[in-house]
């Protein structure tokens, strides 16, 4: 192959690349009513922090919660044999800066474990208007 053949497959080669990038450009524009939307939104400020450990028929996590919003947290255990009992902790509610413990068991082996969370619901308002007598 010629010296000069490859010099401009190596020059054509690029801007066909960059001609049929052209085309999927986005566009960004405001929305009608005003301000154009963030270019990176504010990251989620939930979600309490577990650390998980597998040890043959044990598995254990804990998850500490360094935000002011309540996390509930569950553990799921995996065994690794088909006829042991898969588990499924129920919620626990990790408040600010709180630390939970959630333990699990199988009869022979863990297959694998890990943790759920889930916004707790909004308590309900108070009253008004009502008088105890």
């Amino acid at each position: 192959m010629p010296a000069h053949r490859g010099r401009a497959v190596a020059l054509v080669l690029p801007s066909l690349l960059l001609a049929a990038g052209a085309g999927t450009a986005a566009v960004h524009t405001a929305p009608p009513g005003g301000r154009a939307p963030a270019a990176h939104a504010a990251p989620d400020r939930f979600g309490a922090v577990c650390r998980t450990a597998v040890e043959r028929t044990r598995a254990v996590a804990y998850c500490h919660n360094p935000y002011p919003d309540t996390d509930l947290v569950r553990l799921h255990t995996e065994c690794a044999h088909w006829w042991d009992l898969d588990g499924d902790s129920a919620p626990v509610e990790v408040g600010p800066a709180q630390t939970v413990r959630l333990s699990s068991r199988c009869w022979k082996e863990v297959g694998s474990a890990w943790v759920t969370h889930e916004r707790a619901p909004e308590p309900p308002p108070p009253l008004t208007g009502a008088r105890s007598r």
